[in-house]
């Protein structure tokens, strides 16, 4: 619920969805955080309050989302992971393809398309996994999930992913090109979940589950175009803030 200018992040994160084509939002939170389930929902209250005023027209963004999107939500009752967030909204999802977003990472995409969209049309390519990648510094390495793989087709910068490694020591991580928070998952990832062990730091990593799938050859890194915020940071936050200032004025 962070809010860059005018809106929280994972409001940037809905709406990105649903540029992408994707109505249907599954969201996992936890305790302390019933302020996401208020937000994307009516507020009799501060509508009547400001019917008719000057500011009835900043709640057209998120009336529409509201409109045009279903919300539902699920609780992780243990800070286990991602890929326990993940597989916690499973009962949610079903046995179908889906987007994972992580609303800390603020994505724009500029001129290009919003990056996921861009990583649905690699996914109708491919129709495997897809984890969107960008490169980071050698030094930063110990922050991602990084990932090596073979170069499939240069045009659209898509690699067959062959290792992946969670939060690797420079000196051991197979390359610079680090998975942000975009991806999209087929379903078989929630069995792949339930039977993987505990990771770097204890918790159940979506890097390990996507290793298993990697074997197979059944994911692909897409290195997006466009320009991630690290919001979870304060320096990517202050970045953020300013570069969304920057572009609305």
């Amino acid at each position: 619920m962070l809010p860059v200018l005018t809106k929280p992040l994972i409001q940037y994160g809905v709406e990105e969805a649903l540029e992408a084509g994707m109505t249907t939002m599954a969201i996992v939170t936890g305790r302390g955080k019933r302020a996401i389930e208020d937000h994307f929902d009516i507020s009799y209250e501060l509508e009547h309050q400001i019917k008719d005023t000057a500011k009835e027209p900043l709640l057209d963004e998120i009336r529409s989302l509201i409109d045009r999107c279903t919300f539902s939500y699920t609780r992780q009752t243990e800070m286990r992971g991602l890929g326990h967030a993940i597989l916690t909204g499973e009962t949610l999802i079903g046995n179908e393809p889906f987007a994972v977003i992580l609303a800390d990472d603020l994505c724009d995409s500029g001129v290009y398309e919003p990056v996921m969209k861009q990583l649905v049309q690699v996914y109708t390519k491919y129709q495997c996994s897809i984890v969107a990648i960008e490169e980071v510094p050698l030094t930063q390495t110990h922050k991602y999930g990084i990932i090596a793989g073979d170069l499939v087709d240069d045009t659209d910068n898509t690699y067959r992913v062959t290792d992946m490694v969670e939060k690797p020591d420079p000196k051991d991580a197979p390359s610079n090109m680090a998975i942000i928070g975009r991806y999209i998952l087929t379903p078989d990832i929630f069995d792949i979940l339930r039977n993987t062990k505990p990771g770097k730091g204890g918790e159940i990593q979506i890097t390990d589950a996507l290793l298993t799938q990697a074997k197979e050859g059944k994911v692909i890194a897409y290195r997006f175009d466009g320009k991630r915020f690290d919001c979870g940071s304060v320096d990517g936050f202050v970045e953020a803030t300013n570069y969304f200032y920057e572009k609305k004025c």
